[in-house]
């Protein structure tokens, strides 16, 4: 029955209208993964966005992601490194589509704002130490990939600067990294189909 239901999507997807067309409005939902160094995390976005021509569209990409990095257990000790971020960013994308065709890879690139949370956790030497940041940062994005139908799958890399790390007396702890790579795969609706 599950394998019933999940075709009648895809086609559903697939046979409504494949991509866009100049002048249409269209919106994209994205779930993904975030591969770390000893971790990993989760994304969501939501895209709305405008076909400004039939190859190209701009749009407002708001997101969140949750990251956890540099996890150590040694069994006696443990220490990670925790962020949530959220972001608003105007993006571009352009198409490398054909005529017909509904395999069809794009690039784009954005840029907006980040808002970011980051909790550093360490209880080596019994310290128990927490550091924290919370601050909004300006930061760009550039990705690639390709829709299929009404579906979407891409990388993303997300550039956002450092953040400085404090404890709870407010003295500096070093920084910690905001960048991170997206995995993603999602759909839209809307758009219209490929023109020439």
């Amino acid at each position: 029955m599950k394998k019933i239901i999940l075709s009648a999507c895809i086609a559903f997807f697939c046979v409504s209208s494949y991509a866009q067309k100049e002048g249409g409005f269209r919106v994209g939902l994205d779930l993904g993964v975030v591969p770390t160094n000893g971790g990993g995390g989760a994304l969501f976005s939501l895209e709305p966005k405008y076909n400004i021509k039939d190859n190209m569209n701009v749009g407002l990409r708001i997101g969140i992601a949750a990251i956890v990095r540099d996890i150590n257990d040694s069994g006696a000790t443990t220490s990670a490194k925790v962020a949530a971020n959220g972001s608003y960013v105007a993006t571009y994308d352009y198409y490398f589509n054909g005529a017909g065709k509904s395999f069809v890879p794009y690039i784009g690139a954005g840029a907006g704002y980040y808002s970011i949370a980051n909790v550093e956790l360490d209880d080596t030497n019994n310290s128990n130490d927490v550091n924290v940041d919370a601050t909004g940062k300006m930061g760009g994005l550039v990705r690639g990939g390709f829709e299929w139908g009404k579906f979407r799958m891409g990388l993303e890399y997300n550039l956002v600067p450092e953040s400085n790390l404090q404890d709870i007396n407010g003295n500096n702890q070093g920084t910690v990294a905001n960048s991170y790579l997206g995995i993603h795969l999602g759909f839209y609706v809307g758009g219209g189909k490929w023109g020439k």
